[in-house]
């Protein structure tokens, strides 16, 4: 497969999607909107598979909050486009902060259209404030 040759990380986390009518705007691309979203779907993904669901992230009472999000859109994407959209944990303290560093790449001709970096910061569900992360949040979300 073309993909695997294309990431910048040799393991990323990877969902799989397909650009749909609803993504595209009035350009005729896909919307930027939508690259956020597919962003926010890997990460719930990734999350899920190292044993954090949503329901076990708010059973420990913090939660992983965006901090920062920084986007490069390298091209554009259309209605069949097959993505991969590809993650790390590019960056951790193992106490407040962890960063995500994302790759979408078309299927079709391994293009990377889109980079990007988020920075998450553990917080506490009730208050919203920032607290350090339980130890299950430091053992899963290692360094990829």
């Amino acid at each position: 497969m073309k993909v695997a040759r294309a990431w910048d990380h040799p393991k990323p986390f990877v969902i799989e999607l397909t650009v749909e009518s609803q993504h595209i705007d009035e350009l005729g691309h896909t919307n930027n909107v939508h690259y956020l979203a597919w962003l926010q779907e890997c990460t719930w993904q990734h999350s899920i598979h190292v044993g954090l669901s949503p329901e076990n992230m708010l059973a420990t009472g913090c939660a992983m909050a965006v901090r920062n999000v920084h986007m490069q859109y390298l091209g554009a994407t259309f209605v069949g486009d097959r993505l991969h959209v590809g993650d790390w944990i590019s960056a951790t303290d193992a106490r407040l902060r962890a960063t995500r560093t994302f790759q979408i790449v078309r299927q079709e001709d391994a293009r990377t259209v889109l980079r990007a970096e988020i920075e998450f910061i553990c917080i506490n569900v009730e208050s919203g404030r920032p607290k350090r992360m339980p130890p299950v949040f430091a053992e899963r979300y290692t360094l990829s």
